[in-house]
């Protein structure tokens, strides 16, 4: 059975989660929630991250899919010159980047409206003004302390993954939003990309 994913109703999702006590991550109670959070985002075709309040658990723990690194480095590609090699089918998946404990260091001043929508705000999309750059620094699930910067849509992830750890929603600041189910967002980003 596949880990459900709460939805903006739950009031989990908006509580202020909790600090995961440093010598607590390496127990196995942390790796079994990171690996839920895991199994509920890659349930999802169109998950990047996931915070764990969206799995019921209000710790200060998110994590950014693999599938965010490739989704970024085809867009790098294409904003340099269309690839022929993109499509290549054994193109590894990069790992998922677990993010425990974070706290975003650094925001660009410079800042740009996204689309973006939430597995647990389905199928809503919007334009959130975020930093196109930020810097988290965290813990791994190692207990290593990890600095990580990032721009366009790692930046984003950083701000949204972080506002799930403080009880917000990306529909609390958002503007413009729709409600695309699946086969009407597949039609929406044909006639708006």
């Amino acid at each position: 059975m596949t880990v459900p994913i709460l939805q903006k109703e739950d009031k989990i999702l908006r509580k202020k989660s909790e600090e995961v006590p440093v010598g607590d991550i390496a127990l196995p109670k942390i790796h079994k929630i990171i690996a839920d959070m895991k199994e509920a985002m890659h349930g999802e075709p169109d998950a990047v991250a996931i915070a764990a309040p969206q799995i019921g658990v209000n710790l200060r723990i998110f994590v950014v899919a693999g599938r965010a690194f490739n989704i970024m480095k085809k867009e790098s590609v294409k904003s340099k010159v269309e690839s022929k090699s993109e499509n290549k089918k054994d193109e590894k998946m990069p790992e998922d980047q677990i993010f425990i404990n974070p706290k975003i260091t650094k925001l660009s001043k410079e800042t740009k409206s996204m689309e973006e929508g939430c597995l647990s705000v389905r199928y809503l999309y919007g334009k959130v003004r975020r930093s196109t750059k930020a810097t988290v620094e965290a813990y791994n699930e190692k207990g290593e302390k990890i600095k990580r910067g990032g721009s366009g849509l790692l930046a984003q992830i950083f701000q949204h993954e972080t506002d799930h750890l403080e009880g917000k929603l990306f529909i609390d600041k958002a503007t413009d939003v729709i409600d695309l189910p699946p086969k009407e967002r597949e039609e929406w980003k044909k006639k708006n990309r």
